[in-house]
């Protein structure tokens, strides 16, 4: 084991040599190979590169190289493409940190069965008054980042839970298709974290379809560990277990507090090392419009296969079912 493996148990070792390739061995070798690559995209500037950085890429993607270096640079790409996004990417930043108060994201105390961390978000919380929808995706990107500093989180990974109960229709039309594909980039293609599954519960008629427009742009990976409960909080529990769940979930565990990892995140003012500058790029600050329009919305051809962008038809729905059915 070297030094960089330290931070994990024999069990979390055991599995990332088992599920993610990982080899005590060769690691140094393997970081290295992603790194000589850096210089193969000179139009990006990769503002870390130590060993330990470059690690959780690999973990990402169970130590294929390539694929590695393609997420380590979408995920310099994304914020290079984003400056705006990332100034002032700090837990006191007003936005995010009353966004954080408002749960967005939660953290519950115990991990699942597989050592994984469970993120929870109660979309009704959003005030709209307060803050916007991209404060809310600044506090999950920065609360993911203090996360994935655990190597255990690294391995075994996250899960997600959304509660759409009293989500109005009305908070619904702020998630407009370039704000939900900036939502996708920053999480799915451009992020380090291994989601293990996303669980959407009590909701609407409406979200069923947000869901159908963002369908195509989601991985086939992503879209497999995508399960629409609606109010069938059995099926939850099949898969997350209600001793570890709180009462709104159907859990045996009193209420969630809202505050709670927003406390542990202010109490370490958590500031993410690598918060971009407008000068720390070669390329010029992209303003983000507040309705972030579609034009705002250009990004580069790798981020989406285009063979997913093809039309949906009135089938789309027939498609969904296996989310809709857990067995």
């Amino acid at each position: 084991m070297t030094h960089l493996q330290a931070g994990l148990s024999p069990e979390t070792l055991e599995k990332a040599r088992l599920e993610l390739n990982e080899n005590p061995d060769t690691l140094h070798q393997d970081i290295q190979e992603v790194r000589d690559m850096v210089i193969t995209r000179p139009d990006i500037g990769f503002l870390r590169t130590d060993d330990a950085f470059i690690l959780r890429f690999l973990r990402a993607r169970k130590f294929q190289h390539f694929e590695a270096f393609r997420l380590l640079a979408q995920y310099f790409e994304y914020r290079q493409q984003n400056l705006d996004m990332f100034k002032s990417f700090k837990a006191t930043d007003p936005g995010i940190k009353q966004a954080l108060k408002d749960g967005f994201p939660g953290g519950l105390a115990n991990l699942d069965h597989y050592g994984r961390k469970i993120l929870v978000l109660f979309a009704a919380n959003w005030d709209q008054s307060r803050y916007t929808l991209v404060d809310i995706l600044r506090a999950i990107l920065l609360s993911l980042e203090a996360m994935i500093e655990d190597p255990e989180l690294q391995v075994n990974g996250f899960v997600l839970i959304i509660d759409w109960s009293n989500f109005t229709f009305k908070q619904a039309s702020k998630l407009t298709p370039s704000m939900l594909r900036l939502a996708i980039e920053g999480l799915q293609d451009s992020f380090p974290a291994r989601f293990g599954g996303i669980h959407f519960v009590n909701q609407p008629w409406y979200i069923h379809a947000l869901y159908t427009v963002i369908r195509p742009f989601l991985k086939e990976k992503t879209r497999k560990r995508i399960f629409l409960h609606g109010n069938n909080l059995n099926s939850l529990h099949q898969l997350i277990h209600p001793e570890i769940l709180p009462s709104e979930f159907g859990g045996m565990l009193p209420p969630y507090d809202m505050g709670t990892w927003a406390r542990t995140l202010l109490d370490h003012e958590y500031d993410d090392d690598s918060e971009c500058h407008a000068d720390s790029y070669n390329t010029p600050a992209k303003d983000i419009d507040k309705d972030l329009s579609p034009k705002s919305m250009k990004r580069s051809q790798s981020v989406v296969d285009p063979g997913v962008l093809k039309r949906m038809d009135k089938n789309e729905e027939e498609n969904m079912q296996p989310l809709l059915s857990l067995d």
